[in-house]
């Protein structure tokens, strides 16, 4: 295995997660007066499992929260299931 950094100031190497910190720091970390390591983990725990994989919308997911697409997808497949079922 071998490392890649890009260059300082590049951030197009890894654009995806360039967006996904930018949107943590403006949607929620930006709101708190962090006081150590710790308390920084904290908030960036509750961010991503109660806010970003449950109730925010993602394109990727038609706009939908991938709560919603997960329960779309799920109810489609019962659907397809029953229909061959008969």
């Amino acid at each position: 295995m071998v490392n890649s950094y890009s260059k300082k100031a590049y951030p197009w190497d890894n654009a995806c997660i360039e967006s996904f910190h930018a949107l943590l720091k403006r949607e929620w970390i930006n709101r708190f007066k962090i006081f150590n390591y710790r308390h920084a983990y904290k908030l960036v725990f509750e961010y991503i499992e109660t806010f970003y994989n449950t109730v925010r919308i993602h394109s990727h997911c038609g706009y939908l929260s991938p709560d919603q697409y997960e329960e779309e997808y799920y109810a489609a497949l019962d659907r397809k299931a029953e229909a061959l079922a008969g």
